[in-house]
Order: structure tokens, then C-alpha cells, then sequence
């Protein structure tokens, strides 16, 4: 534990959002994109910040890394491949099912065990091919198989109920809420139900953008340190080939990212430097950008950063503008130099 003394939850609140992103077309801002930036420095102080970093948010699978880490704490034996995938939004290619088949042969569970929300694949191309080829949706198929098939395990090697595991009462999920608050050094605002099924917790991206910064700076061997490692190593289990996050893990020597619906990110590197983004109305073409941007603002060499920088905006199938994030996070570049 870090502390045995807590911050109060984050308050209940419309978040107080401030531009974080233009759209320009032609040289003209077109349209905003509204959210939230926290930027940590290597001793978890705020370097930057921009909108509403205390407001209680929802950082859906963003959360994931803090996840896992709570079902190492409790017991949860895995490494490399298969922890990544429990920290996993993944595409749902053939690699993430095997690893989530392998998780449950590991506690002698089977798919019909998980209570996950069936799903075609997540990623476009791989969702295609099985609708061309027929197969149905499936909890396996499901982005957050993996997590769900960890979650099993740690019940299993728990001794815990396993029909049950998604109640919030469950003693599962008690313990993972407990983490929650210990990583992010602030009580739970409110308990909800994320897309997949599982509790969802609500915090600060304040206290998110801390909790992924701990996870990064861990002593080695800790629960902690393991999950950051699994991520690094195998950033193709926690999201996919070809998605921003994978690229990004492996752009940034030593980074650990995590993506989360409604526009959630965050990243951390083993310093300590962290940042979180929130994008109000959950545009992925806000998302990116603004993360790249804040990540610049923590040191990261903006080299490594310019593949992230966003699509371009086409007008008759030719390039017109792009996704732009705001001055106070890019004082260097025009707004005409995407236009």
C-alpha cells in the first residue's frame, strides 16, 4: 500500500472542459473538440493541466492496467503474453482468443464460464472476415476476454464464486476496488457497469494519470512492475497490430499505454512522467493527437511522436486540413500548417 490515508472522492460534477482540439479545413477551425489534460512530472507533481483534471470521470479501459494489477495482488500467477492480455482492449485476432482460451485451460474453466457481453472482434478488418466466414458473436471474440478469463483464474485460485464475479459485492471486486483507490490515492466516486459487464469505477484524471505512473515506477517484481513489463513486451496482446496503442508502446522506448472507449488515454513512463487525456465527446481523432501533444509536453522527443499526430482531413479525397490540438499544448505550429 501506498497510503493508509486517502483523498476524498472526486466530485460529482459536469465537467468543466476546455478546448483541447480544432478540426480545420481549409485553414479554418471548423469545429472543437472539448476534454480534459493532465501532464505529471517524474515526482508526480502537475506540470500541466487543461479543463477539468478532479471532476469524477469514468476512464472505462483506460482502467485496465490498475485492473490487472489488483488480480496479481490476489494471487494471479500470469506473465509476458497472457498478463498483457489482462490488461487488454484487444482486436479479437486469432493470438487474443488462444490467450484467453489458454488463461481459462489454466483454471480448468471454459468460455461458457465467462459472463462478458458476446461480441464480434473489435478491430474492422478482423470483424469482416468473421461476418464473410459466418461465425457468430462470442464472449471470447469480446475485447475484454482476456481481463474476464483473468478474473475467473483469480477466483478460482481464490477459492471465490465464480457465476457472481461481476457483482461489485463480490469479493473480487472488492479487492479490485481497493487497488483502484490505493493506485490512485482518492475513494471511488461511484460504481457503474462498463460496456463489457464488469464494475466500473469512477475517478479523477488526476488520480488515473497517478495510478498508471505508479504502475510504471515499481520496484521490479512487484505486481505492479510485472504488469508494467507484460505491457511493454507484448503491446500487441493490449491492443492489436496496427491500433495507436501498440504503435505508440513501441515508439516510446519504455512507455506503458492504455486506451479507453469514450476517448480515455493515458501513458506513463518508468521516470514517473504521466499523462491523461479525456475527450468529452469520445472522438478517437481527438484522442490520439492530444495524447501524442501532452506526451511532447512530458520530454518525450516529439520524433518519436509524429506518426501520432493525427490523420488528415480530406475534402474530394485530397488532404484540406486536420485535427489540431490547441496552442497552449502546440504554441509551435500554425493552424494553417495542416490546412
Amino acid at each position: 500500500m501506498y497510503s493508509s490515508s486517502l483523498a476524498d472522492p472526486p466530485l460529482l460534477r459536469e465537467p468543466l472542459h476546455a478546448p483541447v482540439a480544432h478540426l480545420i479545413r481549409g485553414g479554418i477551425v471548423e469545429g472543437i473538440h472539448y476534454g480534459s489534460v493532465v501532464v505529471l512530472d517524474t515526482d508526480g507533481k502537475v506540470q500541466f493541466q487543461l479543463g477539468d483534471i478532479e471532476a469524477a470521470c469514468y476512464p472505462r479501459s483506460a482502467l485496465k492496467p490498475v485492473q490487472a494489477v489488483a488480480l496479481v495482488r490476489a494471487g494471479l500467477p500470469l506473465d509476458g503474453d497472457l498478463l498483457a492480455l489482462t490488461a487488454a482492449s484487444h482486436s479479437g485476432e486469432e493470438r487474443h482468443l488462444d490467450g484467453a482460451r489458454r488463461i481459462l485451460e489454466l483454471a480448468g474453466l471454459t468460455e461458457d464460464h465467462l459472463r462478458n457481453v458476446p461480441d464480434l472482434p473489435y478491430d474492422p478488418a478482423v470483424r469482416d472476415a468473421w461476418i464473410r466466414e459466418g461465425r457468430p458473436a462470442s464472449r471470447l471474440a469480446q475485447n475484454c476476454s482476456g481481463k474476464h478469463a483473468a478474473m475467473l483464474y483469480t477466483c478460482r485460485l481464490n477459492g471465490w464464486s465464480l457465476d457472481d464475479y461481476l457483482d461489485p459485492g463480490h469479493p473480487l471486486q472488492q479487492a479490485i476496488a481497493e487497488i483502484v483507490e490505493d493506485l490512485t490515492g482518492q475513494r471511488i466516486a461511484r460504481v457503474t457497469v462498463d460496456g463489457c459487464g464488469a464494475p466500473l469505477f469512477s475517478v479523477s484524471l488526476h488520480g488515473l494519470a497517478r495510478a498508471v505512473a505508479r504502475i510504471t515506477t515499481a520496484v521490479p517484481g512487484t505486481p505492479e512492475a510485472r504488469v508494467a513489463d507484460a505491457m511493454r513486451s507484448h503491446a500487441e496482446m493490449v491492443s492489436g497490430e496496427g491500433r495507436d496503442v501498440a504503435r505508440l508502446m513501441r515508439a516510446v522506448p519504455g512507455l506503458v499505454a492504455k486506451d479507453g472507449f469514450e476517448g480515455v488515454q493515458v501513458a506513463a513512463l518508468p521516470d514517473g512522467r504521466a499523462v491523461a487525456v479525456k475527450i468529452a465527446d469520445g472522438a478517437n481523432r481527438a484522442r490520439v493527437p492530444v495524447a501524442a501533444a501532452a506526451l511532447s509536453l512530458a520530454g518525450v522527443d516529439p520524433a518519436l511522436l509524429t506518426e501520432f499526430a493525427g490523420e488528415p482531413l480530406l475534402g474530394g479525397g485530397e488532404p484540406v486540413g486536420c485535427v489540431r490540438v490547441v496552442r497552449s499544448m502546440d504554441p509551435v505550429s500554425p493552424l494553417s500548417a495542416c490546412a
